[in-house]
């Protein structure tokens, strides 16, 4: 793709699985129209290239973080960094893909012409390119700033103070005593591949959560690839996984008590003696906060093995040797891991605008999972919450396709969600309890009880209403270019 183009029918920010996704999606729906991926980065990849921890791997089964269209042909379903990134990097190859990012483009802003139709994107430097739809596929971590948590003391800590958002390549923890502060995914996944070659691993938790553990191979998906195509194979597997965990997690809110019961189960026994309740019995339901998988066992074996250990006490300060707890007992550390969590942000950080007034985003709602009241020729990726983030990328870029060759075959040049004229009432955007959830409401768009104006957190209800509601439902009011958009946001 020459480097001079500058105007394409689509620009999509991000080659993450998002903008990775709508790529692919729109080379095999709509082969005639152009489209350039603007990534920030070097390197494809998005979080998988970002996140380089030890142990680095999917916290959900790939058959349902792989794409519909690309079967995951590995013989483990929790797979690490490194084979998603290989899984990615044979997309792009294969589909040519690759020859439409432009790396090293960060996209600073993006202001809606209506006169003219297009989108005016802003790089940073100062380069300008132009698009009649802008696709957001940048995730909804801030890459730059994640949340750290502020210690008292911690300039005092004589060893070294890291972040899993940044992990550094020089460093050696091999014979080291590491402290892990934090209980969610990434610290589940940090223990046991740190306490492999650490002296000794703690994780430091203020409360505990609750863990699932599962084979990180998926034994009848590699039997059926065995007997049936690959293809054939891939779908089944697929929806068996999306089935069993659309059930697990409706029994999970229907029946907290016998899946909590169940869960406590299986930990006390993949723990043996070294089970104690006091770190693994959290004071929500399960499914109120996402489940951290343990593949394998792995962190359970390292914490019976006596190779890491749970701590469930606060943090009065750091010291020179360690972590003072409110206990008033010490934790000696040479490392102190920080996976206190990630800072969301919404629309990459980018500043839009429409027609030069700002867009802010808490004040509009969501429209078929993707889109925004009142924003034209625009749709962005936020993925679920209690399944496959994959999943949600496949329905909304087939979803924009769709829109694409609706908006063609109108002659129309500008899409944009319109509220109904009844006032919509508002839902809780989150129905979760995750701390990084709550820290970001107040950035989110809003949420209505009902589609299409709700961010759903149910696969096979979007799939349905994907496949039953037209594209020109109603909502979506077509124009010429020509004319201003009418501010639909209220």
């Amino acid at each position: 793709m020459p480097r001079a183009e500058s105007h394409f029918d689509v620009l999509i920010v991000g080659a993450g699985l998002s903008g990775i996704g709508m790529a692919a999606h729109l080379r095999d729906r709509l082969p005639g129209h152009s489209y350039a991926i603007l990534e920030r980065r070097d390197r494809l990849g998005g979080t998988w290239d970002l996140f380089r921890y030890p142990g680095v791997r999917s916290d959900s089964d790939m058959h349902t973080l792989g794409f519909a269209f690309e079967p995951w042909v590995h013989e483990k379903s929790i797979a690490d960094g490194p084979a998603i990134l290989d899984y990615l990097d044979r997309i792009v190859d294969e589909r040519g893909i690759r020859r439409h990012i432009r790396f090293g483009s960060t996209v600073a802003a993006a202001d809606f012409d209506s006169d003219a139709a297009r989108w005016r994107v802003t790089l940073e430097g100062g380069a300008q390119l132009t698009a009649n739809f802008l696709y957001l596929g940048s995730g909804y971590y801030d890459y730059d700033e994640p949340f750290d948590a502020e210690f008292a003391g911690r300039e005092d800590f004589a060893g070294r103070v890291v972040h899993p958002q940044f992990w550094p390549d020089d460093l050696d923890h091999a014979g080291k005593r590491v402290v892990v502060i934090g209980s969610g995914a990434t610290a589940v996944t940090i223990v046991p591949a740190m306490a492999e070659t650490a002296a000794k691993v703690t994780m430091l938790q203020r409360t505990p959560t609750w863990m699932g553990s599962r084979p990180a191979k998926d034994a009848v998906a590699n039997w059926l690839r065995k007997i049936l195509p690959g293809g054939i194979a891939y779908k089944l597997t697929r929806a068996k996984n999306i089935l069993l965990h659309r059930f697990f997690f409706r029994l999970a809110r229907r029946k907290p008590e016998k899946i909590a019961a169940r869960l406590t189960e299986r930990t006390r026994e993949a723990l043996g003696p070294a089970y104690d309740e006091r770190h693994f019995t959290p004071p929500y339901n399960p499914w109120e906060q996402r489940l951290c998988l343990v593949p394998d066992d792995d962190f359970f074996i390292a914490v019976r093995e006596g190779r890491a250990q749970v701590v469930t006490d606060h943090i009065d300060r750091f010291e020179a040797e360690g972590i003072r707890l409110k206990s008033g007992d010490l934790l000696p550390a040479d490392i102190i891991v920080t996976a206190t969590g990630l800072a969301l942000v919404f629309g990459g950080k980018i500043a839009i605008s429409v027609d030069g007034e700002a867009i802010d985003w808490a004040q509009r709602w969501f429209y078929r999972g993707c889109m925004f009241s009142g924003v034209p020729n625009l749709a962005a990726t936020f993925g679920y919450l209690n399944a496959s983030w994959t999943l949600r990328v496949d329905q909304n870029a087939a979803y924009v396709c769709d829109l694409l060759a609706n908006m063609r075959a109108k002659g129309a040049d500008i899409a944009v969600p319109e509220l109904p004229s009844e006032p919509l009432e508002e839902d809780d955007i989150f129905d979760f309890s995750s701390g990084y959830l709550m820290r970001s409401k107040h950035l989110m768009p809003k949420s209505a009880p009902t589609l299409p104006w709700r961010l759903n957190q149910e696969y096979l209800e979007d799939r349905r209403d994907f496949r039953q509601r037209p594209v020109d439902d109603g909502n979506l009011v077509f124009h010429r270019s020509g004319g201003a958009v009418r501010d639909a946001a209220e």
